[in-house]
Parts: C-alpha cells; structure tokens; sequence
C-alpha cells in the first residue's frame, strides 16, 4: 500500500508541477476506468481518436493522420468513447471536455484506492501486458506469432520493383497484423507507406466510381503528405475515371515521391458487394501491376490486398488482380505456436490440455486467444471454460452469434453447413458454397467435400440451426 500511495503522490505532483496532463497519465486513467467497467481497454483505434483529441486535433485533422474518413472516427468511434468513457467515469463526458473529467478521476486517489481501480493499475502491470484480443496485434508485440515464413515472403516480395501482395483469410486471422509488420519492414527501408482499411469507406463514395477514385487519390496526397491536386490533374470531359486515377498516380504522386510507395488496402472485401466500381477499379489495379513490369516510374508502386473473402463478381481473368502477383493465405496455428502462445501468457498447461483447446478451437488465432487471455486475467478454470464453450454462457457466444446472424441472411447457405455439422462424414456441396463457408472459417475441405473447421462450430451450429 506505501508503494501505491507514494506512487500516486508522484504523480499528482507531476499535475500540480505541470499544467499540461500528461498523454501517458491520460491513457492510463482511461484505460483503467474502462477495463473497471467493461472488462476492456482500448483499442487501437480509440487510443488514436483519444490522444489525437487531447492534442486538440478536429476529426477531419485526425483522419488526414490516420487514414480513416472523419465520419467514422466521428460516429462509429468517437462517439462510442465518449458513451463508455461517461458511463466509466460516471459524467457527462464529450471530446471538449474529457480532459478534465479524467483529471477530477486522477486527482480522486483516495477513491481509486478505496474501489481498488487504482490497485488494478499499478499493483498488476502483469496482467494489463495481456491485451484482450479484439484488434490486430502491433509489429513489435510479444503476443504476434509467426506464421511458418510467411513473413520473410512478404518481406522478400515487397521489395521488388511493381510487386503484388494478396492478403487473404478468414476474420480474425491476422491479416492486419501481418500488413503491420509489412509496413513496419517497409518503414525501416525508408519506403512511403499508405495504409487504406476500406471498411471505413461512406457508402455514398462506394456508389459512384468517380468519388471513389477521388476519394482513393486525396487519402494517398494526405498521407504522403503532398497537397490535393485533383482539380489540375481531372479531366472530367474526355478522360474516364480510371485514367484520371491513373495520370493523377503516374504524373504526381509517383512523381513527387523519389523513393517507393507501398500501398497497403485493407478489408477489400467490404466494397466487393458494389458493382457500381469494382469492376473498374481492381481492372485499374490490375492494370497498375502491370505497368510496374514495364514502366519504370510504376516500378516504385507495391500493392498490398488483403481481403475476407472470395470475389463472387464476374471478373475478366487478365483484368483481375486475385489471380496475380504472390498470394498469401494465412493458416490455423499448429500446435508449436499454440505452445508459443501458452508461454506468453504464463500458462502452466501440459500437452493435453493444448490438445483439448485446439480441438475446440482449431487452431483457431481469435478463438485461442481468447480462451488464453480469459485463463489468464479470470482465472477461469480450463475445463469449465472448454465445456461451456458453444453454450450461450460461453465465451464465444458474441463471436457464435454473428455467424449466425449472416447465415440466417443466406437460407440455403445456413441449410449447407447444417448438412455439414450434422454429418460425421465430410459432405460434398456445390463449389460456391464449399466457398462462402470456406471464406467466412466455417469449414475446411478434403478433396470435394468439407468439414467443419472445428468442434466449436459443430457443437454450436448443430443446436441452433433448424
């Protein structure tokens, strides 16, 4: 306890001493008043909308940093941190005035101490180290495991002249993760980087080939730094599109910029149900790709795609990008980096209760992350954990109910894998569905037919499917 007061005293003489909160004290107090209340801390995402809000930048200012549009960090992040952090810290908190609301927490130390929130923070810096798997995991993280070389190809593969990476797996199987190490090599070759989620994209952009091409050029001027020259570049009366997009590249951005770009396109996936411009624009892509093995000036364009699931669009094979460059499909973990895994989070697991996990799980990065962060931080006893598993009590059940909530959008999808799940033999479907189910995680194929990908989803979806 004298440790922990003369701690707190530390730091409220760094207050008083210092009219300027400090951005580490903030982020601490947030992320304890948080994790008190939701079990979380922050993500990646609101650690950057709340530190970009404590240096007094607009959301438009923030999104020129980050690469999201305003709106998203606005509405779909903003927002919701304010809700949680006015529900942690019991006021009415906002992005103008959480800067004293979490002072008047700070400066409190009687009451953190009374409630132990502040014990939390500073008696157990072990388990804060253990990050709730919700996000992607940073380059330099303990907790990233490496995937059996994959890595050292993107490396290797990154800096060559006009490459293509393609980047695909199921949710929640690392993609990010891995285009943050890509980037983070990159950066240490001093190469410009871009990194694009289109997740985040209006849907009002994704309706009209022209905004999106626009919207595509300024986001790559911003982060690169370089002014919005759209309107000298633009021919709207004899150009289209796609050939304004590409002088714009071609006669400014790679001009400008002496040594490569990598532009890394995130969760691709989420424009793929837009006809309105995908055709056009992965033709574009494709195009580009090409031209870096023939033009010089494209030599300095990388492409990094990483995407969910297949492309179910009519694609012209020499106009696609999914059939070219390097493709990298991330896989399960095996049962070494599982074992990597249980030594992170200082589990004192034998071989078996890997194997039970893993039988659960799969193998599984999300599902046997989870289980270990919950054994870890809850104390939760393993076999209690793996028997509720694909109950409603479980752990899982979030994660359960959102496949189940897309198959309940796809009828005769949701009545395949219940032929799967009910079937102790692996079962042959049509190719399109042993693809969707493929794609989403669902299932794993042998020769024709398909499996479930583990026994978590045979145990859940053979209950709930009807």
């Amino acid at each position: 306890m004298l440790q922990i007061t003369d701690r707190l005293r530390d730091l409220k003489v760094n207050i008083d001493s210092n009219s300027d909160f400090p951005w580490s004290d903030v982020k601490e107090v947030a992320d304890c008043a948080l994790f008190k209340t939701t079990g979380k801390y922050l993500s990646d995402i609101e650690i950057k909308v709340l530190q970009g809000s404590w240096n007094q930048k607009t959301y438009d200012e923030m999104a020129i940093d980050y690469g999201y549009s305003a709106e998203y960090l606005n509405k779909d992040v903003g927002n919701k941190l304010w809700h949680k952090l006015s529900q942690a810290l019991g006021e009415k908190v906002t992005k103008k005035n959480f800067q004293a609301a979490l002072r008047r927490i700070w400066e409190k130390q009687d009451n953190f101490i009374a409630t132990g929130v502040k014990e939390d923070l500073l008696v157990t810096p072990q388990i804060k180290q253990i990050p709730f798997p919700e996000s992607s995991v940073a380059p330099n993280s303990d907790f990233y495991i490496k995937r059996n070389n994959v890595e050292n190809l993107c490396y290797e593969t990154i800096i060559k002249p006009g490459s293509l990476i393609r980047i695909k797996a199921p949710k929640l199987m690392g993609k990010t993760s891995l285009t943050n190490r890509i980037i983070a090599y990159t950066n240490n070759q001093n190469y410009h980087t871009v990194y694009l989620d289109l997740s985040s994209i209006e849907r009002k952009i994704l309706t009209d080939l022209d905004k999106f091409l626009r919207w595509l050029c300024c986001m790559v001027s911003r982060q690169l730094k370089l002014e919005n020259q759209l309107n000298d570049y633009w021919d709207t009366e004899i150009l289209g599109s796609n050939d304004n997009c590409t002088v714009y590249f071609e006669e400014y951005l790679l001009t400008e910029i002496d040594t490569p770009i990598v532009l890394v396109l995130d969760n691709i996936d989420k424009i793929f149900s837009y006809t309105e411009i995908i055709e056009d624009f992965f033709g574009m892509l494709r195009s580009w790709h090409e031209k870096g093995k023939i033009y010089d000036i494209w030599q300095k364009l990388r492409l990094v795609l990483a995407h969910s699931t297949e492309v179910y669009v009519p694609l012209d094979i020499n106009q696609s990008p999914f059939n070219a460059g390097v493709p990298v499909e991330l896989l399960k973990f095996d049962k070494q980096q599982v074992k990597t895994l249980v030594d992170i989070h200082g589990l004192n697991w034998n071989q078996t209760q890997i194997e039970q996990l893993m039988k659960l799980a799969g193998g599984h990065p999300f599902l046997i992350r989870l289980a270990m962060y919950e054994v870890s931080f809850k104390n939760l006893n393993l076999e209690e954990l793996l028997h509720e598993a694909s109950t409603e009590a479980g752990i899982y059940s979030n994660h359960l109910r959102g496949y189940l909530e897309v198959l309940q959008k796809c009828p005769k999808l949701a009545q395949a894998f219940k032929l799967v799940v009910d079937s102790p033999e692996p079962v042959e479907l049509d190719s399109i569905q042993i693809y969707k189910l493929h794609s989403m995680g669902l299932v794993k194929t042998l020769d024709n037919c398909v499996i479930p990908s583990c026994n978590l989803y045979r145990e859940y979806f053979q209950r709930v499917l009807v």
